[in-house]
Formats: structure tokens, C-alpha cells, sequence
């Protein structure tokens, strides 16, 4: 039966598509191409209209965009036409047009695109309306819009062809009108604070700035491998060094690994860096940004997501690493700080996975809170003071040669943003880096790699620098509500169809 019903299905849809196909080429026999125009003014737009109703009534109007719904052919017809900014009723009357222009709109399907000139009025049931004069025919849908009571509902096909999404479902468009405000209020905040916005390599011959595996590209002219970045910390330091003070990039990261709700492969980011301050003005930076950016877009500091409501007002949460794996788990790692066996010990009693990791007291502290307390942290919390051995860009602390001011925050268990004090010493840097290219050489493709031009850079001095890098698409997915990272990227990446 399920067969017959596809069957059905199939062959309905092949019928749809050939009338409007025929529709189409009936006009251009008539020498009616609707694609043959080019331009059409727009002088307001669905939502502009209701906005101002009452001044615009009486007043003459021209506006374009898909029809959504049409009632009633006879006489009198009524179509909703949906623009950027929302939908508005279109009235239209045979008595009030040219006979053969309605007799043509009589003919228009549900998703041509279409150019209306007419009067602002209320209709009898008092609803905001458009009495029209002229309907053009501006682009011929060849293909039917999904149901319209069921709309798009399969995410698979809803990411796969977005600008059907977009059409159709009133939510997606939401979603990407917050991102676009997120990024639009993240630029006015630095900037405000005399940050200069920059732009670093996509490409480069060495993948830097964070545990990542790259992309692996190759350069015909130069005959040389080369990697989409990973990150822009590297290059974006190098401006510091140059004396640039306060840089920042929203650009697009580029990492060859798994893709699950909150991972895409290419993603986009924002990184900062900001000479002569440390940990704790990073700090502030972000909480200002999300809670300033919810305020702004939002009108609330509360946001509903994965289940919880976030109050992202200022003031948030800070903890050391140490202090939270304490408090959730009772391991008091301080208390053995440098000793390696008993860290791994202590790590496994309380039910921490060591396998396939090096046992070492940073890694086992860093473990425990990986896998037992990072879920907990629901509210904006920053946990700061890192091992070493996990932070391999972030600065020492001067208190405590085991650790390093570095902090990430996390909401709903979702590490939300990760700074540092970044590391300024050449030869410490160094010795970071071929411990790290030594775990490379050993197969973990996600260590960095060594970058002696870096290096050389820190040799010349960079000041104390604090720096601080997120992703936009998992604020923007706070924002949003959502709890996919493909419902905010327009294009997320898909395994192509057969």
C-alpha cells in the first residue's frame, strides 16, 4: 500500500511540474517570458506597510515578492504574498483591473514571484490588505512549495535545500536574522572598545593555534602542501607583536573531524587579542558580549536552551578547574599537585576513563573534569587555571608552574569561548611546541605542529597579551534556542546524495 501511495505520489508531482511547465511556455509563446525582466521597484515592503497603516491608507504602493496562498477565483480573489519581511493579503477584483491582466493572475501558482502595485486598505473583516491594480508576473515557479499545512518538516531535506526552508518555515529565517545580529552587535562592541578588525590566511603551510586535524589541500603553482587553518591565533599574534594592540577576526575555521549537533566542519569564529591585559579582561569581554548581545536582540538576559533557562545577566560564575572537579566529584587534586601515579589514581576512583592518555597530573585533573563535570556547569561558568599540558599557547601561572591563566566557559555543558594570558616567553613557547610535534610524530594528528616563523616572532617581544577566541554558531545557537548547529548554518555540511 505504502508503495501504491508513493507510486501516486510520484506520478501527481510529475503532473504538477509538466502544467507548470506548460503555463510557461504558453506566456512565452505569448511573448510574456516572465524572466525576461529584469527590474521591478519595490517602494515598501509587507511589514512597512502594516507598521504604518494608518498613514499609508489611501496610498498607492508597489511591492514584490512569492505568492503563499490563493482563495477564491471567481470574481474576487485573495493571495497572501510573502516578502523579506513577512506576509501581507493582496485583493484582487476583476471590475478593478484590466480583464485580461486578472484573467492571467487567475493562472498564477502558488510560489511565482510576483510584482503588485495597488491601494493600502482594510478589508470588511478588517484585515491590512493590498486592493490591486496591476499583478506582474516577475518569476515562474516551476516547483511546487511543500504542503501547507505540514510545511518542511524533514531537517535532512530542510538543510539540503535551505532556500526552501527559508520559504516556507518562518523559524529558520529567525534564526539566521539573530545570527546576523549577534555578528552585527559582536563588531559594534569591539570596535567600540578600539579593536581593529583583520583579516589572516585561509591557507597556510603550517596548521597552528589549537588540537585540531586540518584539511590538507595542495598548491600547483608552489608545488606545496598546504592546510585550511584551523584557528587565526597565530597570525592574529603576530599583529600584537607588531604593535597593532587590539586585533580581532570573525572568519571561517576549517577542521577535518566528526560532525554531531554541536559540530560542523567548517565553522566560523571569532579570535581577539588585546596587549596589556590578561585572564580576567578577557573575561569580561565575553560576558559582555552575550549578555549585551541578548539584551540587544532578545530584550531579556534570559534564554531558553537545551532544556534550561539561562540567566546570562552580568556577573558570572568563576572557578579554578581544580575547585569544580572538587566540588562535583570530591577529588582534590591540589592536594597531590605534580605527582603523576597518584593523579591517575585518584582520577580512576572516582570513575574517570585513562586509557589512550598520557599520565600525566595535568591530564589526569583535566580528564576528571572532561568526563565528570562539564555536563554539570548549566549556567554561565568560567573555569579557569588549566593544566600545562592541555593549554600549550596559555601563559604559566606565576603562582603555580603546574597551571596556566587560561579559562573556557560553559552553558548547558557547552564550552562557549576559551582565553588565555597568552604565553609571550620564546623559549617556553618553543620547548611547547616540540612536545607537541613529538606527540605528532607519534600519530596524533591533532597536535600542533612546530612553527619556528612564530617562534621567531616571540623573540622580538610581544607585551602581555590577554586573548579570547568563540564560535559564532554556538552563540548564535544559545540565541536561537536550538539545539543543532545546523539550524544556523545556512549550508552545513552534507555527504552528497546519489
Amino acid at each position: 500500500m505504502a508503495e501504491k501511495n508513493n507510486q501516486n505520489t510520484q506520478q501527481e508531482l510529475s503532473e504538477i511540474l509538466q502544467i507548470r511547465r506548460d503555463k510557461l511556455k504558453a506566456l512565452q509563446d505569448e511573448g510574456r517570458n516572465p524572466f525576461d525582466i529584469t527590474k521591478f521597484d519595490v517602494s515598501h515592503h509587507a511589514q512597512e506597510v502594516k507598521d504604518n497603516f494608518d498613514a499609508l491608507e489611501g496610498t498607492e504602493v508597489t511591492l514584490g515578492g512569492r505568492l503563499m496562498s490563493k482563495r477564491g477565483m471567481g470574481k474576487v480573489s485573495f493571495c497572501d504574498l510573502q516578502d523579506k519581511s513577512g506576509r501581507i493579503q493582496l485583493y484582487a477584483r476583476k471590475d478593478e483591473m484590466d480583464e485580461e491582466a486578472y484573467n492571467r493572475f487567475k493562472k498564477f501558482d502558488i510560489g511565482d514571484i510576483v510584482g503588485v502595485k495597488g491601494e493600502v486598505f482594510r478589508t470588511q473583516r478588517g484585515e491590512m490588505s493590498i486592493r490591486c491594480k496591476e499583478i506582474t508576473l516577475l518569476s515562474k515557479s516551476l516547483q511546487p512549495l511543500p504542503e501547507k499545512f505540514h510545511g518542511l518538516q524533514d531537517k535532512e531535506i530542510r538543510y539540503r535545500q535551505r532556500y526552501v526552508d527559508l520559504i516556507v518555515n518562518p523559524e529558520s529565517k529567525r534564526n539566521f536574522e539573530i545570527r546576523s545580529k549577534f555578528v552585527a552587535y559582536l563588531r559594534r562592541y569591539l570596535d567600540n572598545l578600539g579593536f581593529m578588525e583583520v583579516e589572516t590566511p585561509v591557507l597556510s603551510p603550517i596548521a597552528g593555534g589549537a588540537n585540531a586535524r586540518p584539511f590538507i589541500t595542495h598548491h600547483n603553482a608552489q608545488d606545496i602542501d598546504m592546510y585550511l587553518r584551523i584557528a587565526t591565533e597565530l597570525h592574529l599574534k603576530r599583529l600584537i607583536v607588531g604593535g597593532m594592540e587590539r586585533v580581532y577576526e570573525v572568519g571561517r575555521i576549517f577542521r577535518n573531524e566528526g560532525m554531531d549537533t554541536k559540530h560542523n566542519p567548517e565553522f566560523t569564529t571569532c579570535e581577539l587579542y588585546q596587549a596589556f591585559t590578561n585572564l580576567d579582561g578577557m573575561m569580561d569581554i565575553l560576558e559582555g558580549i552575550l549578555s549585551g548581545a541578548a539584551q540587544e536582540i532578545l530584550g531579556t538576559y534570559k534564554v531558553n536552551w537545551l532544556g534550561h533557562e539561562i540567566d546570562l545577566t552580568p556577573s558570572w560564575k568563576r572557578q579554578t578547574m581544580a575547585d569544580a572537579v572538587k566540588e562535583v566529584t570530591g577529588a582534590d587534586f591540589m592536594a597531590i599537585e605534580g605527582d603523576d601515579a597518584a593523579a591517575v589514581a585518584l582520577a580512576k576512583s572516582v570513575g574517570v576513563d585513562m586509557d589512550g592518555v598520557d599520565k600525566k597530573w595535568g591530564n589526569a585533573l583535566y580528564e576528571t573534569f572532561d568526563q565528570k563535570v562539564e555536563d554539570t556547569l548549566i549556567q554561565p561558568t568560567f573555569i579557569t587555571m588549566y593544566p600545562v599540558e592541555v593549554s600549550p599557547l596559555a601563559k604559566r601561572s606565576p603562582t603555580d608552574p603546574y597551571l596556566t591563566e587560561r579559562y573556557e566557559m560553559f552553558i548547558c555543558g557547552c564550552e562557549m569561548g576559551n582565553a588565555f594570558s597568552e604565553l609571550n616567553d620564546p623559549i617556553d613557547q618553543y620547548e611547547r611546541f616540540k612536545s607537541q610535534a613529538e606527540k605528532r610524530a607519534k600519530g596524533d594528528e591533532e597536535a600542533d605542529m612546530m612553527d619556528d616563523d612564530f617562534v621567531l616572532a616571540l623573540e622580538y617581544g610581544m607585551p602581555p597579551t590577554g586573548g579570547l577566541g568563540f564560535g559564532i554558531d554556538r552563540c548564535a545557537m544559545m540565541l536561537c534556542g536550538t539545539d543543532s548547529i545546523r539550524d544556523v548554518i545556512l549550508f552545513p555540511t552534507m555527504k552528497p546524495l546519489d
